[in-house]
């Protein structure tokens, strides 16, 4: 093997370690594409190589500022909109064959206990949407609340990214 290949391995392998930061999809940047491409599980292909990690890799996910009413488990016509986008992506060839985790996520307002049962309703209401508006098959989506354990921007606790829906990917 040449020092050029696994260089360029070890670069590889460097990279997928690095961690993002999250981002959260809103407005026109709610594309099939968008979703596919962070939803699409990476292929790996080796010879010969096995590469080792510390940590797990991480499944691929997309979080997407989806709203509701106020205190609510209501869709707003906007998160409507998002997730018929994110129906035509769950429907396309690179993601059929996939089942997928829809995590509803709370800001800390409410306290803990109210949060983990709106961000389970909120996560069974968008689940339900997509089942019964596009069609797509109750056993390729799993509704779990996370409540509010799991803030992207803690600076902010109220933020409007901490009150999202994160799309992930079921991997084998």
């Amino acid at each position: 093997m040449n020092i050029l290949a696994v260089g360029s391995a070890f670069v590889l392998c460097a990279g997928l370690a690095v961690a993002q930061e999250p981002k959260v999809l809103k407005g026109n940047a709610v594309t099939e594409s968008n979703l596919i491409e962070a939803l699409t599980p990476p292929k790996f292909q080796t010879r010969s190589i096995r590469v080792t990690k510390d940590e797990p890799v991480k499944a691929p996910s997309a979080s997407l500022l989806i709203t509701f009413q106020t205190n609510s488990t209501t869709l707003t016509d906007e998160s409507k909109s998002a997730l018929d986008v994110v129906a035509r992506a769950l429907a396309k060839d690179q993601l059929a064959t996939y089942s997928f985790i829809v995590e509803g996520h709370a800001d800390p307002r409410g306290g803990h206990e109210h949060n983990l049962h709106l961000s389970q309703g909120r996560a069974d209401t968008v689940r339900e949407y997509l089942v019964s508006k596009h069609g797509l098959k109750e056993a390729r989506l799993k509704a779990v609340g996370k409540g509010d354990a799991e803030p992207l921007n803690a600076k902010d606790p109220a933020a409007p990214e901490n009150r999202r829906v994160t799309f992930v990917t079921v991997t084998p």
